[in-house]
């Protein structure tokens, strides 16, 4: 088995293709059922042309960046800071598009380093996600990291008939380890 090098890096042309394959081409792919599934606003089915233009227009951005296995794309970390701006919190979101690369372990060392990043490229002074109890892989990841949950709301999300707690997980920048 091969050495796997795990990287967040800026969206390159070559990554457009299988962007718009997990984000548009498939019909129900597995990762929407996690990310949000109680969102009904799925994005729309644009054609890859379509897409393409969309996507060469927007600049890469530092807060969106691209999850690199040994250089493919397999998914995608953004950051937004929580209003009011220059107040120091920030929200993270996380993304693998492909179940082949879930359990591995990879969701949390790419957590791990987008929270180091995080805190060393803004100013955040606490960093949050936000899950749903449903999605426990993501609730764990995050505890192995270092994140405590500081919030929960309980049955605050509809899915599939059912209530689940809208979760809320942080951590100070007083808490990462300094390198």
């Amino acid at each position: 088995m091969s050495e796997r090098k795990l990287t967040l890096r800026p969206r390159q042309d070559a990554d457009l293709p299988t962007l718009w394959r997990w984000l548009h081409g498939e019909e129900n792919p597995e990762w929407r059922q996690w990310d949000g599934p109680y969102f009904l606003d799925k994005p729309t089915n644009l054609s890859y042309a379509a897409y393409l233009q969309k996507a060469q227009a927007t600049e890469p951005s530092l807060d969106r960046q691209i999850i690199a296995l040994n250089g493919e794309c397999i998914g995608m970390v953004t950051r937004y800071e929580e209003d009011p701006a220059g107040g120091g919190w920030w929200e993270l979101g996380i993304v693998i598009y492909d179940p082949q690369h879930w359990g591995a372990g990879l969701g949390r060392e790419v957590l791990k380093q987008w929270t180091g990043r995080t805190f060393h490229e803004t100013n955040a002074h606490v960093i949050t996600l936000t899950t749903w109890s449903g999605n426990e892989r993501m609730v764990r990841s995050a505890g192995r990291v270092g994140y405590r949950e500081c919030a929960r709301i309980p049955e605050a999300r509809s899915w599939q008939g059912k209530r689940w707690d809208s979760v809320k997980l942080a951590i100070l920048r007083r808490e990462w380890p300094q390198d």
